[in-house]
């Protein structure tokens, strides 16, 4: 573990020891350097989420999340929160560097340090607001079943109606009934609730709800 964190800052010890002018500048200016070299390589793995973020987006409104697409969504609110954990702690660090009373340091570095909280800040509010997007993700894709199953359920009532209907007008026993007395009543009456059905199912069909 330790020879990989000592392997990522290789490239920022490397332009230090060819550049003898940017060491003489004192820790003060190496300290600002990994710092700014920790805040810019955030600044790619933001970006990543925030591509399968909008690809997550467009599925949701397209036609819903798979259950792939959830997991996947569960996974990268886990990697946002642990990047905002890792990003709180240097937003308080970057922040108390701006001040001269923290370390002694001239007002220029003041300002290298006031530029490197700034980017910090942004990366901070870039993941509340990734963060935000997969919830409202979530939230839309539960609406969209939800609605779905709604739709499913309400076209199967509609269909179930016409036979419940019709049996139960045929339940009730009135005396004065004519299409009792005919020899084909009943399958008349089988043929137009099956008709009936298919015609309803078909529409629902068409529309989406079946």
């Amino acid at each position: 573990m330790r020879h990989g964190a000592s392997a990522s800052y290789a490239a920022v010890r490397e332009r230090y020891e060819a550049c003898p002018t940017e060491l003489a500048r004192g820790e003060t200016y190496v300290l600002y350097g990994i710092l700014d070299f920790i805040v810019d390589h955030y600044m790619p793995a933001i970006e990543t989420v925030h591509h399968e973020v909008e690809a997550i987006e467009d599925k949701v409104l397209a036609a819903g999340l798979a259950r792939a697409d959830i997991d996947r969504l569960y996974a990268l609110r886990r990697d946002l929160l642990r990047l905002r954990n890792a990003v709180v702690p240097l937003v308080e660090v970057c922040r108390r560097l701006e001040h001269p009373e923290v370390l002694e340091i001239d007002e220029p570095m003041c300002l290298l340090f006031r530029d490197v909280t700034d980017h910090v800040r942004r990366i901070q509010e870039d993941i509340a607001a990734l963060r935000e997007v997969l919830a409202f993700a979530f939230e839309a894709s539960l609406l969209i079943g939800q609605a779905e199953t709604t739709r499913r359920l309400a076209a199967w009532a509609a269909i179930l109606a016409v036979p419940t209907a019709i049996a139960g007008i045929y339940g009730m026993n009135f005396e004065f009934m004519p299409e009792l007395k005919w020899a084909s009543g009943y399958f008349l009456v089988l043929g137009g609730i099956m008709a009936a059905c298919v015609t309803l199912y078909m529409k629902f069909r068409r529309l989406g709800w079946l």
